[in-house]
Formats: structure tokens, C-alpha cells, sequence
């Protein structure tokens, strides 16, 4: 395909990088960020990779970026957002790849963050020609089939206007993601199985209006769980996309599709949801644990420095070891060195599309 800028990319730019995807037989890193060491750690880590990716945020993790003390809690979920997406826009080019930034898991509660977020993008628009986030998801999947996707489309109908993508989930995504999802994680629970009829009834509704994806569930489980916990069935994926292929004599794989719960994922089924249309895999609770384990590991080696000021057996100074900037560092390099294999398991690392 043609190189597309290095940086964040919208509308037509991010439609491409998804097709490519797809043909090429590939998926990228979805990674839930909470602030700029977590940001910056993806960032690097794509770099080093050549991979480009898809940053994304929370609710949780957007009002963490504004800062949890913030006295607005609602405020806080859109402004932490924006300054997310500053950020990434600012630094994002220099890295030489191509980012996707995306809003995750906003459920009807959280509607009105999603509606202070495409504000702030039209705003942008009008100003500067684009929006400040390629896509935004809305997870109304504990509700009607019908009432979900009558929502997604009068958002996505706005957010056409200013060339967003919408992602919707279809099906029910075990376990939860900054207080949104299920408690569906029985591998048995037919909730956790997306009807390929609904998605459909998605795509009939939606594909005149403008670009969207699906998170389709196939057996999906936020977080990691003993084996047999999760019983994914890829299956679902490759029906859906034939039913619609059928139905509206597509070409192959005419749904765009997401990967959630991706974290601790056998890598067979991996490769077998990608071979199906995914583009987009979730992963946040291994690079949370890897950021966990660089700073244990950094604060058991030097005890000492977040006890005292002063070593008590030798009596110099511990601020180099306590700075922040040292057991910070170690968050993000696991973070970095954890991506590199969801790089590889993903087939992406090597293959950014950045000029």
C-alpha cells in the first residue's frame, strides 16, 4: 500500500492502515494507557519494533491522565483524554510510525464522556482539519440488540461528520475493564458468544452511515484466568464474516473486527481470529503487570531507598535510587520488552506502513 505520514492517523489514512491489516494478514496492539509513562513506553516500544499501533484509553485510565485528585470526575474523563491526545499527536511522528488513538469500553453511563470527546474533535476540526481521535467505542452490549445499535448508529452519524470511526461490541466481553463489561466469564455462558445474525443486522444498519468495527465476542475474558477458564471459538469470527459476504456479495472478510480480552491469549487462536478479519487485539493486563514487575523487581533490589534518605549502614545519600525517574524507567522498559512479543505474536512488528 501506499506509506501513509508517520504520526496519528484519521479517517481515510486510518481506513487504509486498517485494510492493510487485513489483507496482509496482521493485527496491531490495542494498549490501555493511564498517563505518560505508560503512553510513552508504547510509543517507544512501536518504535523499536517498526510496528505501528493503537493507543487507547479507559475511563478510568482518561481520568487518571487528568489526574485522580482532579475535582471533577466527569471533567476529568475528557480533559485527560485530550491531553492523552495531544501527547501522542506531539510525540507520536518522531517515533517513524503510525498511531491509531482510540477511546475503549463506554457503556450508557459514560455516554456523556463520549459526547465531550467528539465536541472537543469537532472543535478541532473546525480549527486545525482533524479530529483528535481516529475512533471512539461504545459497549452497549448488555443491552437489546436493537437499542444497541440504534445508539451506535445516531453517534456514529455524528462522528462520520468528522471522519471518527466507531467501534461497537456485539456479544458480551467476560470479566471488566475499568468497571464496564460482565460477569459472563463461564466459558459454558452463551452471552459470550456474538450471534452472527446481530452482526448482520450491524452491518445493515451501519455501513451506509461510515466506517465502524466490531468486537464480536467469541468466548472473550478480560484479565488472564487458569486454563479452561476461557473457551475462545474463533469460529464465530469466520461465520459472521461469511454470512455478510453472502448476504451482500462482499469481497472476504467485509467486517472490520476486534480482538478484546487478548491478554494471555493462546497464540493458535491469535492467528486463527486474524486469519478471520481482525485487525485490532486488546492487551492491558499484561503490560499492567509488566510495569508491576519492572518496579518490584527495581524496589526489591534497592530496599533501602524507599525506607530512608540516608543508608543506614554506609550513610550516603539513596535519593538517586528513590528518584522517581529510576523506578518509573523500569515500569516502562517492562512495558516496552512485553510489547515486542505482542508485536510478534501479532505479525506486526517490521511492517509499519509510515513513510
Amino acid at each position: 500500500m501506499t506509506k501513509l505520514p508517520a504520526g496519528v492517523v484519521f479517517g481515510a489514512a486510518y481506513r487504509d492502515l486498517v485494510a492493510n491489516c487485513k489483507s496482509e494478514k496482521f493485527a496491531l496492539p490495542a494498549v490501555n494507557v493511564v498517563g505518560t509513562n505508560s503512553l510513552n513506553a508504547v510509543l517507544e516500544a512501536a518504535g523499536k519494533a517498526q510496528s505501528d499501533v493503537i493507543i487507547q484509553l479507559s475511563n478510568g485510565g482518561a481520568r487518571y491522565f487528568a489526574g485522580n485528585g482532579f475535582p471533577n470526575p466527569e471533567t476529568a474523563m475528557v480533559l485527560g483524554a485530550v491531553s492523552a491526545a495531544k501527547h501522542t499527536a506531539l510525540l507520536a511522528e518522531h517515533y517513524g510510525i503510525c498511531v491509531v488513538l482510540h477511546t475503549d469500553h463506554a457503556n450508557r453511563k459514560l455516554l456523556g464522556w463520549v459526547d465531550g470527546l467528539i465536541a472537543q474533535s469537532e472543535a478541532h476540526v473546525a480549527a486545525c482539519g482533524q479530529p483528535l481521535f481516529s475512533s471512539h467505542m461504545l459497549d452497549l452490549s448488555e443491552e437489546p440488540v436493537g437499542q444497541n445499535l440504534a445508539t451506535c448508529r445516531d453517534y456514529l452519524t455524528r462522528m462520520a461528520k468528522s471522519d471518527m470511526s466507531l467501534e461497537i461490541e456485539l456479544g458480551v466481553t467476560g470479566g471488566e475493564e475499568d468497571g464496564v463489561g460482565s460477569e459472563h466469564d463461564d466459558p459454558d455462558n452463551p452471552h459470550l458468544y456474538t450471534q452472527p445474525t446481530d452482526v448482520l443486522a450491524a452491518y445493515d444498519m451501519l455501513s451506509g452511515i461510515g466506517h465502524f468495527s466490531v468486537a464480536a465476542s467469541f468466548g472473550n475474558v478480560h484479565g488472564v484466568y487458569k486454563p479452561g477458564n476461557v473457551r475462545l471459538r474463533p469460529e464465530i469470527l469466520q461465520n459472521s464474516q461469511a454470512l455478510v459476504q453472502t448476504t451482500h456479495s462482499t469481497a472476504e472478510n467485509p467486517l472490520d473486527l476486534v480482538f478484546h480480552g487478548g491478554s494471555g491469549s493462546d497464540h493458535a487462536d491469535i492467528e486463527e481470529a486474524i486469519r478471520y478479519g481482525v485487525f485490532k487485539m486488546n492487551i492491558d493486563t499484561d503490560t499492567q503487570f509488566a510495569f508491576a514487575h519492572g518496579v518490584g523487581a527495581y524496589v526489591e533490589k534497592h530496599p533501602v531507598a524507599f525506607q530512608a534518605q540516608l543508608d543506614p549502614s554506609t550513610g550516603k545519600p539513596t535519593k538517586k535510587l528513590y528518584d522517581p525517574r529510576a523506578w518509573l524507567r523500569e515500569g516502562e522498559k517492562g512495558v516496552v520488552d512485553r510489547l515486542q512479543q505482542a508485536f510478534e505474536d501479532l505479525g506486526s512488528a517490521g511492517r509499519s506502513v509510515a513513510a
